[in-house]
This record gives C-alpha cells, structure tokens and sequence, in this order.
C-alpha cells in the first residue's frame, strides 16, 4: 500500500486530474497480489469498505454510485480507479475528501485525518463477507433510479434496474432495450 500526504498527479477515470490541498484528503493506492477471477471485485470490495468505514463517522447518508464513487449525501466523497499491472496483479486507488472538497463535492470534516480513515477502511475491507454480491447491490444507489449513461458513442437515458455478478449495470432504456454495461458515466436523473 503506497498513501501521501499530497500528490501532483492524481488521476480518475479518463484520466481527469484529482488533486487536493497537502494533507487534507486520503490519497492512498492499495497493490492487491492475489487476483480474483474478476478484478473488478476488488474494486466493489474497497468501495464497500470505503461505505461501511465512513458510515459510523457521519450522520450523512452513505452510498456507492456505479460504477466507482462513493456518495456522502447524493454528493461525491471518494473516487475509485483500479489498474491491472504486467504481473497480473491490481493496484485499487482510492481518493477520499476527508478536509476539504472541491465544488460540488462532499467532505467528511471535523477533526478526522486521512490516515484514522485509512485504517478504517482497512479494518471493514477484511471484515467483507466472501461473497459481496447481495451487499454491493444493496449498497447501490444508482439501482432504480432513472440515469443518463454517457458513453463515447452517445448517451444512454433509462432505469438502472440491476447489478451483474461481473458489476456490469443493467439499464433499461426508454424503449424498454436492456443495456449491460461494464463502463460509463452515471449522471442519477430526477424521476420523470
């Protein structure tokens, strides 16, 4: 596991920058040797125990948005990136706002640092059952609501309506055409 205090090269998806003030945000890449059959478990693993570590810290509500955010009251508080090496193996990144947030965003605040979280998250990643399938779709907030998926080929409108096994979402578009998706941006639509 490699944590800083700052970093001037913090990316997410699509590589869009994620940067915040010297240490106020947990900043931490997490290298995983052994691999699940899907490695993308690994990645719905941390995000569930980025939910259950900061759930006893707020009186927000905590949730995952698919298919790599952590949600402190609608709003963002922690990104997920994970990243397949030469070897086989996994480093999961994870960017928490614990001190500070950008606009639009939400934070943890008080008298929390960084590394209180870590270890917190670290402590609910090894008490996750084996089988996490039940947990992350009910952990889900995308589930049932309407969304706009945002894809390179164009945007998808419809109802999340399930979780794949592989994570995949399923999306029930407005002509009612099932759509399972591995990747793509998740805007929550108000309902219509």
């Amino acid at each position: 596991m490699l944590r800083a205090d700052h970093q001037t090269a913090g990316r997410g998806r699509l590589d869009r920058r994620w940067e915040a003030p010297p240490g106020s945000n947990l900043l931490a890449s997490i290298l995983f040797r052994v691999v699940p059959a899907d490695p993308g478990e690994l990645l719905r693993r941390l995000g569930l125990a980025a939910v259950h570590a900061v759930r006893p810290l707020t009186s927000s509500e905590v949730a995952l948005k698919w298919p790599n955010d952590v949600l402190l009251d609608d709003l963002k508080l922690a990104g997920l990136l994970a990243q397949r090496a030469d070897d086989g193996s996994v480093v999961v990144g994870i960017g928490l706002n614990v001190g500070w947030a950008p606009d639009g965003a939400s934070k943890l605040g008080g008298e929390l640092r960084p590394v209180q979280v870590l270890g917190a998250i670290l402590e609910a990643f090894d008490a996750l059952p084996l089988d996490i399938d039940a947990l992350y779709r009910d952990e889900l907030a995308t589930l049932g609501k309407r969304v706009r998926v945002e894809l390179p080929n164009g945007d998808i409108v419809g109802t999340a309506v399930d979780v794949e096994r592989d994570g995949r979402l399923v999306v029930l578009d407005e002509c009612a055409i099932s759509h399972r998706l591995a990747i793509g941006d998740i805007v929550h639509l108000r309902p219509a």
